[in-house]
């Protein structure tokens, strides 16, 4: 049996205490809240703020310290019925989890420790699948580190040597068709800080191990910043919040000259004039950094129970537009490519967006469009086409293009354009 990283219940009070932010962070002005409105209003009107979305809604909305009984009530409410009717991965569950005990005092957390229990039992067997399919988790690494954050911040139980043999930076699970993925390596950066506290608080036990997960941290904190774009984004747009929380909690030795934190800053605010956030998780991985608050105050009750109040929450649901003259109509091309190319030309309304097209080509030739998707946190994810499944032992997936280049946007909400051409590929990572 390897050994395991508990807290006892005084070191966890004492693990709460440390200060969150260790390096000099930027955020929104209170003047300038209401140039978040949009975010917030995403966030609690989209028709996608449902199931797991809603656990990423709760938990920035209670980090940024926006208060409201009812909506919280009513995301809560949400979150425990999709735990009870879905299937959940180890990510979404360390989610869940994240989000109901977000700023919470010590009392309320207990009443989930029970789920804390289970994401154990879920991320050994990640770990296990790892060992017996050339280290292929079940899921990615993105809900791999979810998990250790959720295990390191609620009191779970993890294994220091099975962190210091997966979570090395050069592990080809931070890769994404050759390609370092930010968000997975920001989020991996957040869950070595909380383990590396943990271990500081045992220094006397666990001494010998605080080096690597320093310097897997150092390094990946490298990465991130060498994905920095000239305009201040990091990765891209909806890497760039998570990228922001990895670069609060680091040393200023690693980003006080690469990183200018204002920069980014600006460019997120001025994102979100332009309506780039449009499905709720994306508005909600956002909106934490920009109010200078990380994932890691989770657990920091007088750090995120207060918000600032003013900020303007309108519960409503929108009004669906039915298109109805020919203007409001494009037309798409769209293929599938496996082995063979099967190409079709569809109809569908102004504004519609991927898996739109998808499903209009699904009715017009079944055989060969039919698939297959599942709702994640960021909405409708393909899982199948003509029935091959993806694959993540195989490393395997079905990539969107518009024009031979991958779409930055998931398929629920990327818009598509008349005259585009749209793709659908079998590939690996």
């Amino acid at each position: 049996m390897k050994p395991s990283h508990q807290l006892p219940l005084v070191g966890l009070l004492l693990f709460s205490l440390i200060p969150s932010q260790l390096c000099t962070i930027c955020e929104v002005s209170s003047e300038n809240y209401s140039r978040l409105n949009p975010l917030i209003n995403t966030m609690i009107n989209s028709k996608y703020t449902k199931g797991i979305q809603a656990a990423n809604v709760l938990l920035s909305l209670r980090l940024a310290g926006i208060q409201d009984q009812s909506l919280e009530q009513q995301l809560i409410q949400e979150v425990r019925d999709n735990k009870e009717k879905e299937d959940l991965t180890s990510g979404q569950l360390a989610l869940v989890i994240l989000a109901l005990g977000a700023c919470q005092n010590s009392t309320e957390r207990v009443t989930y420790f029970h789920l804390v229990s289970q994401l154990e039992k879920k991320f050994q067997e990640e770990i296990e699948n790892m060992e017996l399919h050339d280290g292929n988790p079940l899921t990615n690494y993105y809900q791999l580190s979810l998990d250790v954050l959720a295990l390191c911040l609620f009191n779970g139980t993890y294994s220091i040597d099975e962190i210091k043999k997966y979570f090395a930076p050069e592990n080809k699970n931070f890769y994404f068709g050759g390609q370092f993925s930010v968000d997975t390596g920001a989020m991996a950066v957040l869950a070595l800080t909380c383990v590396k506290r943990r271990i500081i608080i045992q220094q006397n036990k666990n001494g010998e191990d605080l080096q690597p997960i320093s310097n897997y941290k150092k390094s990946l904190v490298k990465k991130i910043l060498s994905e920095k774009k000239e305009n201040g984004l990091i990765g891209n747009i909806y890497s760039t919040g998570e990228a922001m929380q990895a670069l609060f909690v680091s040393s200023n030795d690693d980003n006080k000259i690469e990183w200018n934190c204002q920069q980014t800053l600006d460019i997120a605010l001025q994102k979100i004039s332009q309506g780039a956030f449009r499905m709720p998780t994306a508005a909600a991985q956002i909106l934490p950094a920009l109010m200078g608050k990380t994932y890691l105050d989770a657990n920091n009750y007088s750090s995120c129970a207060s918000g600032p109040g003013h900020f303007n929450i309108s519960i409503q649901e929108p009004t669906p537009v039915v298109p109805t003259s020919p203007s409001t109509w494009i037309s798409v091309n769209y293929t599938v490519r496996i082995n063979k190319t099967y190409f079709t030309k569809v109809t569908v309304p102004k504004g519609s967006v991927f898996l739109d097209v998808m499903k209009k080509a699904q009715e017009i030739d079944e055989a060969a469009f039919r698939f297959t998707y599942v709702e994640t946190s960021w909405g409708p994810y393909i899982t199948s086409v003509q029935g091959l499944k993806e694959d993540s032992n195989k490393r395997t997936y079905w990539q969107l293009l518009s024009g031979g280049i991958p779409v930055s946007q998931g398929v629920g909400n990327y818009i598509v354009h008349n005259g585009e051409n749209l793709e659908v590929r079998w590939s690996k990572y």
